[in-house]
């Protein structure tokens, strides 16, 4: 299938623009542009314009305005594209320098400009298209994480033992690949009270994605889902026979690998079957409301249900320091990981998806616990502390995280700091990336990482319109 982007224009950004070398300490008149040219960006929109110019006359940081305009409009700018064919709305959207789509990062790129849509009917059908295209992903294959545009493309991960065909670009089973899209489905839904996307397709996704839930409980066997990669790298396989290991069949569900695409090692994934609880009592409110399809509704809210009790029974652990906190990982037998990882969903970013309550108190305990020594991910150094993960290794702080950390606090004080360490963090780019070195925020992973660029611009025009003060 030809691609195009929304402009027609099939011009991709170079990884030289976005990896423009400067000192933060410059003035700020001298801030490069590094942003993609107008020529070259794949979606306009004019509210999205309008608000930075907002942000960059009101905000007296100037290179909080250089970065925020570089990085919220990052995802329109490089990574959609229109594949809209027979009166149907489809989007594209690639994670930045992989082309491939994710489930997750597609839905979390896009999720600030749903304030935006009522305002731009294009951004609207841009964000309708997506939801359709996910659907129809997951329709294809629900265990899948990421997807090629091209149904035929055989990528670099064909050649995995597990059941891969054309079109896939990955097929690692995470439980949040199929929770994002209902998050942003159920958004979409209440922001413009727009029932297009729910037709039998989306049902259909629905129905495969709470029968995928189930099978990957485990109750009744191990299910279809077997995985193993030909790999020196342990976390990018799944040990015995591929199933990864035992799990006592309690009424949790099963993520073989974790957000950051690392395999689970108890694979009862803790933040990954609360955000499942989120949205499958989402799902169950668009398939009573606007369905009419009340017995598919009612099994997505049983589920829910069990989940959340298994959780509290078995997700919640005493911590030695700490006390009742929630737990990483567990496998229903007894035993259980204690760490953070940064990728959402994360212990930290719970209440950000609203699948907890920011002020719960074992929530407020495990968030202590990840912010500290306590949790071996947790690193420091000269010029940050954050989470990182070990998809990267040691040292390695995920942006992620400390703008997660943001989101969750109550603490003004905290807040400012976190923004003042991305503001100082970016490594001479002005943009995020996937992670940075404690030491030396030159060093990092990926130039071109959208999903993180458009969650900082999230960040700065919330903290704009509600607290604009711990912007100075």
């Amino acid at each position: 299938m030809k691609r195009r982007t929304f402009l027609q224009n099939s011009a991709a950004l170079g990884a030289g623009m976005l990896a423009s070398k400067f000192s933060f300490a410059m003035p700020p008149a001298d801030f490069p542009v590094v942003r993609v040219a107008e020529k070259d960006r794949h979606f306009r929109s004019k509210p999205i314009e309008d608000m930075i110019k907002e942000f960059q006359k009101n905000v007296a940081d100037k290179e909080l305005g250089w970065m925020f305009n570089n990085c919220l409009p990052n995802t329109l700018d490089t990574t959609i594209y229109d594949e809209t064919k027979d009166n149907r709305k489809r989007t594209y959207v690639i994670t930045g320098d992989i082309d491939a789509m994710w489930l997750r990062d597609s839905s979390a790129q896009v999720w600030p400009y749903l304030q935006f849509m009522k305002k731009d009917p294009k951004l609207k059908d841009l964000i309708l298209g997506l939801i359709n295209k996910q659907s129809e992903c997951i329709n294809i294959d629900p265990y899948a994480n990421a997807f090629y545009n091209d149904p035929t493309k055989k990528g670099e991960w064909f050649k995995d033992h597990t059941d891969m065909k054309p079109g896939l670009h990955e097929r690692k089973w995470e439980i949040d690949s199929l929770c994002y899209p209902i998050r942003l489905a159920y958004h979409y839904w209440k922001e413009t009270n727009d029932n297009t996307p729910f037709d039998e397709v989306w049902v259909q996704a629905q129905e495969k994605t709470l029968q995928t839930f189930i099978e990957q409980q485990r109750k009744e066997n191990l299910g279809p889902y077997r995985f193993e990669r030909t790999t020196s790298r342990g976390s990018d396989t799944l040990q015995v026979d591929g199933y990864g290991y035992p799990v006592n069949p309690v009424g949790l569900i099963v993520s073989s690998f974790r957000p950051s695409d690392d395999c689970s090692i108890f694979p009862f994934l803790i933040p990954s079957n609360l955000f499942a609880v989120t949205s499958l009592r989402q799902s169950a409110e668009i398939l009573r409301k606007v369905k009419n399809n009340t017995d598919l509704a009612a099994k997505m809210e049983a589920l829910a249900n069990e989940v959340d009790a298994a959780v509290k029974k078995y997700g919640i652990i005493d911590h030695p320091t700490h006390g009742r906190v929630y737990a990483f990982e567990v496998d229903g037998f007894g035993s259980y990981l204690m760490m953070d990882d940064a990728n959402v969903p994360s212990l930290l970013a719970l209440p950000y998806l609203g699948a907890v309550d920011k002020n719960d108190e074992v929530y407020q305990r495990t968030r202590a616990y990840i912010l500290s020594d306590k949790n071996p991910f947790f690193f420091k150094g000269k010029f940050a502390e954050g989470i990182g993960g070990p998809h990267i290794g040691r040292d390695m702080i995920w942006p992620m995280s400390i703008i997660m950390r943001a989101f969750t606090s109550s603490n003004d004080e905290e807040i400012r700091t976190c923004v003042q360490t991305l503001k100082k963090t970016h490594g001479g780019t002005g943009f995020m990336h996937e992670s940075f070195h404690k030491d030396d925020p030159k060093k990092f992973t990926r130039h071109w990482f959208a999903w993180t660029n458009t969650l900082f611009g999230e960040l700065l025009w919330k903290l704009y319109k509600e607290k604009p003060q711990l912007l100075s």
